[in-house]
């Protein structure tokens, strides 16, 4: 009998969704563990907010599961919807209550205990804006405001969209903490478009184009890497015999990164290897080792 992972608290398979001949999100599938913040990234219209939304429940896919610390989101989506909490791009706040009123009546839909919200206010540092209309506060305070009714009741996932859009760098890196902290403890999906704060904050990223997953795996460094390319591309077991190769990482239509020890440079053997096989080597270049590059690599027009 297979032991489940106790640290998965997030599990995606083949999320699929189509608005009439468009396919807006096809195959997309992803995991999440405690203790990890998720980097999922994209251009617009790269299905990024489809994706969030199938994943918090709001919007059924037309194929694909979706579950929560075990617990299937479609079949049982209440109890599933508990641990989970949600900040999209647009905060889901009533402008016109005070920020106490407002949380309690979050955590009254969330049946989260009362007496927790000093220390909500605290984390979130709103410790002096509970009487404030929230209509009031600046946006960096709204989106504090908007954290604090995603993080009330405990939740093991958090899924936060754009959550440091327009604000302030001070703002900025106030969130940035509070992300930090929050993903100690639980797991984080964090959607943006500031590739910097991915890198500040993030263990892994995904990246969807047109739809589509082309990248997921680490943020570790890639000094000695060689971004290769091929018409027939081999499998990632070809690739990792390679002498000197200790890592491969397929991004998509035929490219791969191959991260290899110092002093043991496999471009040579790989030539050789190419040839013999017949794979058609197309590319083979220094990775310029930043997620600005393989983003933009991954995602540019045509591709």
């Amino acid at each position: 009998m297979e032991i489940p992972d106790a640290s998965l608290i997030l599990e995606a398979r083949g999320l699929s969704l189509s608005y009439g001949a468009r396919i807006a999100v096809e195959g997309v599938t992803l995991e999440l563990r405690r203790g990890e913040v998720l980097g999922f990234l994209g251009p617009n219209g790269a299905g990024k907010s489809t994706t969030m939304r199938m994943l918090t429940g709001n919007l059924r896919p037309d194929s694909g599961t979706v579950s929560l610390c075990g617990i299937d989101l479609w079949k049982d989506p209440l109890k599933a919807k508990a641990r989970l909490g949600y900040l999209p791009e647009t905060p889901p706040l009533y402008r016109d209550m005070k920020v106490d009123d407002y949380l309690k009546f979050a955590m009254k839909l969330h049946r989260a205990m009362q007496d927790s919200l000093p220390d909500i206010k605290e984390k979130c540092g709103l410790q002096d804006a509970g009487s404030r209309l929230i209509g009031s506060l600046s946006k960096g305070y709204q989106q504090r405001v908007g954290i604090a009714q995603a993080i009330l009741h405990n939740p093991d996932v958090i899924i936060l969209d754009e959550p440091t859009s327009g604000l302030d760098p001070n703002q900025i890196r106030e969130i940035r903490a509070l992300i930090r902290e929050i993903g100690n403890r639980c797991g984080v999906i964090l959607s943006t478009h500031i590739l910097s704060e991915v890198e500040s904050l993030c263990d892994r990223v995904e990246i969807l184009h047109h739809g589509k997953q082309v990248y997921k795996g680490s943020l570790e460094g890639s000094r000695h890497a060689v971004e290769v390319g091929f018409k027939h591309p081999p499998s990632i077991d070809e690739l990792s015999s390679i002498h000197g190769i200790s890592k491969v990482e397929a991004l998509s239509d035929g490219l791969f990164i191959l991260r290899h020890e110092e002093k043991q440079n496999p471009t040579e053997a790989l030539v050789a290897l190419a040839a013999d096989k017949g794979w058609g080597l197309t590319r083979i270049a220094p990775s310029r080792g930043s997620l600005e590059a393989v983003f933009a690599e991954l995602t540019r027009e045509g591709s």
